[in-house]
Formats: C-alpha cells, structure tokens, sequence
C-alpha cells in the first residue's frame, strides 16, 4: 500500500490530511501542558495544606506532638509533603520528556512537510508547463493544416480558371508549397511536444509524485509513531512515581501502627501529674456537745479567732478544696514555687537542662575563640589576636552566670526531689497536712496552691453552698485560740502574697512559724495576731522550737 499509487490524484486531501495531523499533535502538547498544570497546582496545593497544619514552633502545639496520635498526624503530613513533590515530578517529567519534545519535532515536522508539499506543486507546475506547451503546439499544427489545406484549394481554384495568368497560377502554387510546408513543421514540433508531455507526464504519475506522496507517507506514519511513543511516556512517567507514592502511602499506614494509646495515656500522666496524694476521710466534729469543742486534728476548719468570718466565707480568704477549685492566671515564681511537686520538679529539671546547653553553647564558643586567637598569634597578618580578648572575657563572664544560674535552679531541684517522699510516706503526710490540729481549715487548705497558669481559687457555687452550711455555726468560733507557734523564720527574699491564703514578707524579715511544710513546698506562717498565711518554703529559713507541741526534731 502507497499513497503515491493508490492516492495519485489526491494531492489536496493529502495535504489537508497531513496539517490535520500536526493539529492533533499540537492538541495533545496543549492537553500534556494542561495536566502539568493540574499536577502542578495540586502538588501547591497539598504542600499549603500540610504546612497550614504543621505544628508552630516553641508553641504549646509543638509540645502535643509528643503524644503518638499526633506523631502519626505529623508523619502523615511530612508524607504528604512528599506525596506533593512526586506530581512536581510528573509534571517536571512531562514537560522535558513530552512537551519540549513534541514542540521541537512538530517544528521539525512543519517544516519537512512544507518541504515535501513544495517539491509536488513545483512537479505540478512543471507538468502544467508541459501540457500548455503541448496545446499550443497542437493548435499551431492546426491552423498550418487549415492554412495549407486552404492555400491548396485556392491554387487549383486558379490552375482551372482559363483566366488567370500563368503567374497568378505560379503564385498560388508557391504559397500552397510554403502553407504545406509550415504544415510538415508544426506536425514535426507538435509530435516532438508531445512525445515529450508523454514522458513527463509518466515521470509526474509514476515517479516524481509517487516519490512525494511516499515521503509524505513516511512522514506521517513517524507522526504517529512519534504520537504514539508520547502517550506511552505519558503512561510511564505516571507509573515511574507509583512505587515512591507507594512508600509515602506506607509511611503513613506505619505511622497509624505506630500509635499507642498506652504511651499516650503515660504522657499525659507525667503532664499534669501533682505529686499530691488524695485527702485522708474528715471526722465528724459533734457541735451538740456544750463544751468548747477541740478542733481535731482533720478537721478543715480553722481555729482562728477569725474563724467565723471564714467558714461564712465572707473575708478576704476563701476556703479551699483541692478537688474542687480552679485557675487564676498570676505571675510565675522563678522557682516555681507556686505548682504542684512533681511539676515544680520537672519544671526545674527542663530548666536545668536548659541551661546546660546553653553553657556548654558559650563553652564551644569559648574553645573556638581560642583556637582563633592561637591562630593569629601564630600568624598576626591573619588578624589581631588582641581584639579576641574582649570577646573571649565576656563569653567567660557568660559561662559564669549561667553556672551560677545553673546552681540555684539545681538547688531548688535538689531541694524538690528531697521533699518528695516515697508513694507510702507521701500518703502518710498529704493525709496529715488535713488531719494536722494545726492544719489550715477551709480557709487555708494546704493544697490552696497556684497552678501552672495560676493560683487555685473555689468555684463560685461551692463558696455559697458552703456559706449557708456555716452561717449555723458562727458563734461557736468567736472565742478559737489561734494557732501556736512551733518555731521562727527568716524570709530569705522578698514575697510577695497577691494570692488568697498567701501573706506577704520582706527580705530579711523575722516571722512566727505555726505550721512547717508538709511536703507541698508551702510553710504557714504569722507576723502578729491578725496576720498569718503561707509563704514558699525555699523562701524562708526556718527555726524550729525544739519543745514545742508539733515540732520535728532533726537528727
């Protein structure tokens, strides 16, 4: 099968056919750059989706990814990430691969297809030229022909008239020959023309065009090859990614296999775990009896004088639960005095650590300005080891504070996680620090602490529920002794007690111990009649009195 001799007489449609060709061709690098385009955008768009959720930095949503659920979250964004860069891929590949490609061979294609197109209308001109050339000499032969035939009768006509001279028939005889002659000479020419049409038009119908029309075939039939092999790349390059995507699809599956309610559940233990254990049974206190009554030693109410205004809840102190109280926002001690043990302890440790790594940052900083300065004493065009010194004097000065900082945090650490007894003793005196006769009552419970956002203060609802229970009961607490006291103190810094059942000190300042601390980092303390409250314990330094009633004596 070849278009040279089965479509000889076709050279139009052929041509129309091969640029319908080339607009396919163009139609699917229009259609690949499209799909680049999408690939593109939704590669964008999954990258602005996982970046959205990635965790802020040193924000408290960086610190929930601890847990293993928002790990495997955090993993399947990172895959996602990936997932996005393999469409960047396919769109990358597409474009080099198809699309630069397909765009050079169509330029490629035009022009060999103009080429060919030129050579067969060049033929056709040629092959026109001809057949006029045959026409014209045709019609000349046929005017000789009618010309002689003419002259011919003209002379017979004059040969038979009697009349005419003998030169008139001389003369019409002589133009008879040269018409005939002329004759003789145009057929001579028109047969040499057309013998030569006819070989031209064989070579135009059996050569030249079936050359053209071949290559013109074979150009077309590399089109669609060319077309074909695109379309099959186009195939390839979306599975080349497959087995990658695979892997990311994997990573996420791994990450959801990963999780662990458990750990989970331990994490959030170690987060908000107090230290405290939970308050021991209250004893019942017989109000019927007309005697003074004792306060015992669990009993939540305090043996103030001002113990009426207290239980009605109508001074400035309120009493306090620790199951049943809420968060003020307040200002953070330095030495986080104001939470609970065991996250006073890891706070302190965190900030241990903290400043650990930043002394052992000024030390390599140190030893690198060292070496430098060696190197330009050794070698002073390189620079100054002089203007080293200053620098070299102020990380110096750095590492020292930091390690005095570093000693009063550890300190306070060691101070905590001496404080913090065994699960048995802990019980035993979180239990004491309600049964103590001592104890503060509702108005100043020993667990009335602040929280790491704050100090802890009672909901409004229990205020007045516990104020109408004890509006019976006011007159039976007018004539309360106040408490003892077991020793003194000295306030190591100044304190100051914005928070209720806190009471402010100045450095320096000697004050009345009447409760000790009890393993919560709090001591209760008194300046005169009217004022007592709790103090931080790292704050004071105390003396105990050795006799009094209460008093621990320490080996």
């Amino acid at each position: 099968m070849s278009w040279g001799t089965e479509l000889w007489d076709q050279f139009d449609n052929l041509e129309k056919h091969t640029q319908w060709g080339i607009d396919i061709l163009e139609k699917y690098i229009k259609f690949v750059k499209e799909r680049t385009e999408i690939e593109l955008s939704y590669a964008k768009q999954l990258r602005n989706l996982s970046k959205k959720y990635q965790p802020k930095k040193n924000s408290k949503e960086e610190e929930e990814y601890r847990y293993t659920a928002c790990k495997a979250f955090l993993a399947t964004l990172n895959e996602m990430n990936d997932y996005a860069g393999q469409h960047e891929v396919i769109a990358e590949n597409m474009t080099s691969q198809i699309i630069a490609e397909l765009v050079r061979y169509v330029q490629e294609l035009k022009q060999e297809r103009k080429s060919h197109f030129h050579d067969g209308r060049k033929a056709q001109q040629h092959i026109e030229t001809c057949w006029k050339q045959l026409e014209s000499s045709k019609r000349r032969f046929e005017r000789d022909c009618k010309e002689a035939d003419r002259a011919q009768q003209y002379f017979e006509k004059m040969d038979a008239d009697i009349n005419v001279t003998k030169a008139d028939v001389e003369k019409a005889r002589q133009q008879a020959q040269a018409r005939h002659q002329m004759a003789e000479e145009s057929k001579t020419d028109y047969s040499s023309i057309l013998q030569k049409f006819n070989h031209e038009q064989h070579e135009y119908y059996h050569t030249h065009i079936p050359n053209i029309f071949q290559k013109i075939q074979e150009m077309e039939e590399r089109r669609i090859v060319r077309m074909g092999e695109s379309v099959k790349t186009y195939a390839e390059l979306d599975r080349q990614v497959i087995p990658i995507i695979g892997k990311c699809l994997d990573g996420i599956v791994k990450a959801a296999e990963s999780i662990d309610p458990k750990n989970d559940s331990q994490l959030v233990v170690e987060a908000y775990k107090s230290g405290f254990e939970p308050p021991g049974d209250i004893e019942f206190e017989d109000y019927t009896q007309p005697m003074k009554r004792t306060v015992s030693d669990n009993s939540l109410s305090n043996s103030r004088g001002e113990g009426k205004s207290e239980l009605k809840f109508g001074g400035k102190s309120k009493g306090k639960l620790w199951p049943f109280i809420k968060k003020n926002k307040g200002a953070t001690p330095e030495d986080f005095s104001n939470l609970p043990p065991e996250q006073r302890r890891k706070k302190l440790q965190q900030k241990v650590d903290e400043l650990n790594k930043e002394i052992q940052k000024e030390m390599d900083q140190r030893d690198a300005i060292t070496k430098m300065k060696d190197v330009y004493l050794k070698n002073p065009q390189m620079g100054d080891s002089a203007s080293l010194g200053h620098k070299l004097g102020e990380v110096s000065q750095n590492i020292e504070k930091l390690r005095l900082e570093t000693q009063k945090f550890e300190a306070w650490l060691a101070e905590v996680e001496g404080r913090l007894p065994a699960r048995s003793d802990q019980a035993r005196r979180q239990s004491g620090m309600y049964e103590a006769q001592n104890a503060p009552s509702v108005n100043n419970c020993a667990q009335d602490r602040e929280s790491p956002d704050g100090s802890y203060t009672e909901e409004q609802s229990q205020e007045s529920e516990v104020k109408v229970l004890a509006t019976d009961f006011d007159d039976e607490f007018d004539d309360e002794e106040p408490l003892p006291a077991i020793g003194t103190c000295k306030a190591l810094y100044t304190f100051e007690g914005q928070n209720e059942g806190t009471i402010s000190v100045v450095e320096g300042e000697t004050l009345f111990v009447i409760e000790e601390d009890k393993g919560d980092g709090w001591t209760r303390i008194r300046r005169n009649e009217d004022e007592e409250g709790y103090v931080p314990t790292s704050y004071v330094e105390v003396y105990l009195d050795k006799n009094a009633k209460g008093a621990k004596t320490y080996i």
